[in-house]
């Protein structure tokens, strides 16, 4: 009886590994939307997206990424919208806002104010710019801003300066934008 329930656990056990669940980090890939960011894992959906599916999502974002690279969080748009076009979701269906505030406001920098404060290129950069190439809206907290002094003229071309990120949030949920909660 052991030995019957041992080997039904060890095909049960090979059968969740060819379905990827414990696969790990080799099992994420980037595209289609975006190559070098927004890496993703097939998943064996039991609740299938629909392809019509309609998504406005705002995602806020506080803590300062690494000066080595990508923000993770500003990454996970990216993400977003990879693994739902990989589904069949359309890309003009995915209305995305990044809402930007505290010490993250240092990665919504250009390069040439980065590089004055930290010596070293905005890693931030290439993503914010394709992000907003697929119709991403970026804010900066005011209050932040000013607080941190960071000008207008300092940020990543395309990004906007809004009165606060509290501002920004209730303004994008009168248009319908939900907030991701990761």
């Amino acid at each position: 009886m052991k030995q019957h329930i041992v080997v039904r656990g060890l095909i049960f056990g090979a059968s969740l590994l060819s379905f990827n669940i414990w696969a790990g980090a080799e099992s994420f890939n980037s595209g289609p939307v975006f190559n070098d960011y927004g890496r993703h894992a097939v998943v064996m959906q039991t609740s299938v997206v629909p392809s019509n599916a309609v998504f406005k999502v705002a995602f806020d974002v506080s803590e300062q990424g690494s000066e080595e690279k990508v923000n993770r969080r500003f990454d996970s748009l990216a993400r977003f919208i990879n693994m739902h076009v990989a589904n069949g979701v359309k890309l003009e269906n995915i209305e995305l806002a990044l809402v930007v505030h505290g010490k993250a406001s240092f990665d919504l920098l250009d390069n040439k104010a980065y590089k004055a404060k930290f010596n070293k290129d905005n890693p931030n950069h290439s993503l914010l710019q394709q992000l907003m190439h697929n119709q991403v809206k970026v804010y900066l907290c005011g209050q932040s801003a000013a607080y941190y002094d960071v000008k207008n003229a300092m940020l990543t071309p395309g990004v906007n300066m809004a009165l606060s990120a509290m501002t920004a949030h209730a303004q994008l949920n009168q248009q319908g934008y939900s907030l991701n909660p990761f």
